[in-house]
């Protein structure tokens, strides 16, 4: 059976009391003087509720106002996410003996930033993995990416049980909140949300029997399966469009809005 033999989270070094985050988010979620600032109120009660006390960000709570639009935001993703996934990496391999160049296959998981090549080729070469290791990037699966991640490279490892496999997870959820967007869900979204990064380390039966790792206080994947639930898709995700920046050129970028059932 495959074998879970390391799991390493990893944080930005930046963290802000909940309420310091409420206070610069107001005047970018819901700016004084518009229609959306009428909803500051509704903004700093959801904050209070949720029951978040600190979250680690990305970027300096005061760079968020100065993003002004979908490429910035998503240069932000790709270079600090970069470095929160190598550090991931790095802790992850470290806990259970492995270098790099032991990986085989790679998948990583993302919703909150868009590249191609994705961001897991880019890391290739700075973590020192192989040129022939196999990758796997997915985008779209949000909360479930954990264990979908898990099951996927479970599926690979029982036809390649020599094999040694990745999964890196990196979410900048700071990067996606939406100025001047007094949505429930963007409320809802923007008092809930950190950022940060995960690796896990998979093994192949007979590589983690060959390593020693097949002991009882290594998981291990027994099985699994997949089951969509239909009409449902509206429930939870995200919108990606466009809107008009307020220059004179008129460029557009892409938005993330997004799609929540709050209950707060």
């Amino acid at each position: 059976m495959t074998r879970v033999v390391a799991v390493a989270p990893v944080l930005p070094e930046r963290s802000y009391p909940q309420a310091e985050i409420t206070e610069a988010l107001v005047d970018l979620v819901c700016p004084p003087g518009t229609a959306a600032g009428a909803r500051a109120p509704l903004l700093r009660r959801l904050h209070r509720n949720g029951g978040v006390e600190r979250r680690h960000l990305a970027l300096p709570l005061e760079a968020y106002g100065d993003l002004g639009g979908f490429t910035l935001a998503n240069g932000a993703w790709l270079r600090e996410g970069a470095a929160l996934g190598e550090r991931a990496v790095r802790d992850a391999l470290a806990q259970c003996g492995l270098e790099p160049h032991d990986v085989d296959v790679v998948l990583f998981t993302t919703v909150t930033g868009v590249a191609a090549p994705s961001l897991d080729a880019r890391l290739v070469g700075p973590l020192g993995l192989r040129e022939d290791v196999k990758r796997l990037p997915l985008f779209g699966l949000g909360c479930v990416a954990g264990a979908s991640g898990l099951a996927r490279l479970h599926d690979h490892l029982v036809g390649h049980p020599d094999d040694v496999a990745l999964l890196l997870s990196v979410e900048l959820c700071s990067l996606t909140v939406q100025g001047d967007d007094a949505s429930t869900a963007n409320l809802v979204a923007s008092g809930l949300f950190g950022d940060g990064a995960a690796a896990a380390v998979l093994l192949g039966d007979r590589r983690a029997a060959a390593l020693g790792l097949d002991g009882p206080s290594h998981p291990r994947v027994a099985g699994t399966r997949s089951h969509l639930y239909p009409g449902t898709t509206d429930l939870l995700g995200w919108d990606v469009g466009a809107r008009a920046s307020a220059s004179c050129c008129r460029r557009r970028w892409p938005t993330w809005s997004r799609r929540t059932s709050p209950t707060t």
